[in-house]
């Protein structure tokens, strides 16, 4: 088993190493689309709505890339990928960009040869449970058979928890957030465990949202965000900035509502930079003067983005917490436009 997760991760770094001979800016620009790996479906996150049409979090940000590269945050085409598939398809290049609640870690940093361009969402792995199990902690779960994604960060976290605590489990293996609801609601898992917004997402689209519990245990830091291949540096500056753009976009006050107004020139500096009025941050990118102003016009700063999709006025009500801008207590920062 360990021979053959180190011939995996080889090969993936070797893919990479091969698909970032080429400029992805250049490539996204040729072909008039970009290609952004999402969930195969998590509601507030990533998934089609009645129309067909994909929404959520993470479909913000690769709408805000398009826009920015592209000039049109409809031209981008939507690759559904698993736990298990997804750094297959964008080290081989059939993905431009991830932006799929994938943790940032140090093996897939440096052993699997991906950038992660930022943190778009502070998370950690939580725990749902049925309140008819009638269990208050995890540490009550002993014996517990338990949902869990393969491939994933989670899946090496509930091991570590559960041998810390001296309890044991038994493993439902699944590999999409569908097939893990289903299987938690047909009762072939007694706890479903993955991170904590993923669990607030996939409970806010049951018929009985109020007959399942989250256990008050966070085991871990998952920090998520966007990735994109080693070794091609002007994209991941692209995916980068465009993510830190609508983060200071919200800082600085800059929305939906008020951004043509503002985009004629202000008293401020870094929002005139921002919005390519004053300096030349745009051609540094290779991108139009301006590129942020597009993206933020998308689908509104970090915090509209944050609101709309799964904060608490939604029905997965999650409260900014960590998510909040530094400037309220929370961890979201973005480096100076300057």
């Amino acid at each position: 088993m360990k021979k053959s997760v180190i011939l995996g991760a080889a090969t993936i770094a070797g893919l990479a190493a091969g698909a970032a001979m080429a400029g992805t800016v250049d490539d996204v620009k040729a072909r008039g689309k970009l290609n952004c790996g999402v969930t195969t479906g998590l509601v507030g996150f990533a998934a089609p709505d009645a129309n067909g049409e994909w929404q959520g979090f993470d479909v913000s940000l690769c709408r805000a890339v398009a826009a920015a590269v592209l000039g049109d945050a409809n031209a981008v085409e939507f690759v559904p990928t698993t736990g298990k598939t997804r750094f297959t398809a964008l080290a081989s290049g059939e993905i431009d960009m991830l932006a799929r609640n994938t943790t940032w870690t140090f093996s897939r940093d440096v052993d699997l040869k991906f950038e992660f361009t930022g943190v778009n969402y502070y998370d950690g792995q939580g725990f749902m449970v049925p309140k008819a199990l009638g269990v208050s902690s995890a540490k009550e779960l002993d014996g517990a058979r338990v949902c869990i994604q393969t491939g994933t960060t989670t899946e090496l976290n509930l091991a570590d928890f559960f041998r810390a605590n001296n309890i044991s489990y038994e493993p439902v293996p699944i590999e999409t957030n569908a097939e893990a609801q289903q299987q938690y609601l047909a009762g072939a898992c007694d706890v479903y465990t993955t991170d904590a917004s993923g669990l607030a997402a996939t409970r806010a689209t049951f018929e009985a949202p109020d007959e399942h519990i989250l256990l008050p245990e966070i085991i871990s830091k998952e920090p998520l965000g966007p990735l994109v291949r080693h070794g091609d540096h002007e994209w991941g500056d692209v995916v980068r900035w465009t993510l830190n753009a609508l983060v200071s976009a919200e800082e600085l006050g800059v929305t939906s509502a008020n951004i043509d107004e503002l985009s004629a020139g202000t008293d401020n500096p870094e929002i005139n930079r921002l919005l390519g009025t004053e300096g030349t941050l745009g051609e540094m990118l290779g991108l139009d003067a301006d590129w942020a102003a597009k993206a933020i016009k998308a689908g509104g700063n970090y915090g509209e983005i944050f609101a709309k999709n799964i904060g608490e006025e939604t029905p997965i009500g999650l409260a900014r917490g960590l998510n909040a801008q530094w400037t309220e207590g929370g961890l979201l920062y973005s480096p100076p436009f300057r």
